[in-house]
């Protein structure tokens, strides 16, 4: 286990907890594994993607299935964004891998921060206007399959490059787009388990995944996402959206700084 001590292994099993209710909450969690396992042990910027990215495939096959028994998955905009995103991610995911190898942890930790930091404001202005053209009762909206794709394929190239299951970034784009929160997070449950099978295989191909760490983390993961399926159906849909908001924010200077 790549040398870790007791102290390290409970924050990452706190981590992997924490990010599983953010997966399917919010949709941002996924980071937090990759962000655990790269401050808190030693383990290489491939090994610490590889071993995050396999945490997300039970993870997002029981988000996936949790959303399908609440009816998200049942809706037919629903079931064909998650169809695309799922394409496409089996595309970008080993794009990603390769660009592992390319891109130097500081500048593309830097560029993933701005990146969140822009869906936040983008998340926010969204907000801003739903709030101010309520009085139209215009409805929201999946948008078009060409820009669904669009996102699933960047976001997939990311996934692929840093071990995120893909909901971090495809949650708040979605909503951006006018699709309703939980059929957002829905989507990007199907979408991640494409990502973090391609990611798996890829990175075990390269001997870059740490299986007990995997376990630490995955295993709590598993529970915290259950856990933010539940708070996601509790609480209502605005204040989904500030608290998505928050979590970007914070997030953003934090993967610049550790970059």
């Amino acid at each position: 286990m790549s040398g870790v001590t007791v102290v390290p292994l409970c924050l990452l099993a706190v981590l992997g907890l924490l990010g599983g209710i953010g997966i399917t909450a919010l949709g941002p969690g996924g980071v937090l594994p990759t962000v655990g396992l790269f401050t808190l042990t030693s383990l290489s910027a491939s090994q610490v993607a590889g071993t995050a990215i396999v945490t997300h495939i039970a993870a997002g096959v029981v988000g996936s299935v949790a959303f399908l028994h609440s009816g998200q998955l049942r809706r037919p905009d629903t079931r064909r964004t998650a169809l695309v995103l799922a394409v496409v991610a089996a595309i970008g995911t080993p794009i990603g891998i390769v660009c592992n190898t390319l891109v130097s942890d500081r500048v593309f930790g830097i560029i993933l921060a701005v990146i969140v930091g822009s869906v936040a404001i983008l998340l926010w202005y969204r907000q801003r206007r739903e709030s101010a053209t309520a009085s139209t009762g215009s409805p929201d909206r999946h948008p078009p399959l060409a820009i669904v794709g669009g996102i699933g394929l960047a976001v997939a190239v990311v996934s692929g490059i840093v071990g995120i299951g893909g909901p971090m970034l495809t949650v708040p784009l979605l909503i951006a787009c006018g699709v309703p929160v939980l059929e957002s997070l829905a989507a990007a449950q199907v979408q991640s388990i494409v990502i973090a099978t391609a990611g798996t295989v890829g990175y075990a191909a390269h001997g870059a995944i740490d299986w007990p760490l995997a376990a630490v983390v995955g295993i709590p993961e598993l529970a915290g996402v259950l856990i933010g399926w539940k708070i996601a159906h509790a609480l209502p849909t605005r204040t989904l959206k500030y608290a998505l908001i928050v979590v970007l924010l914070a997030l953003a200077p934090y993967l610049a700084w550790s970059a």
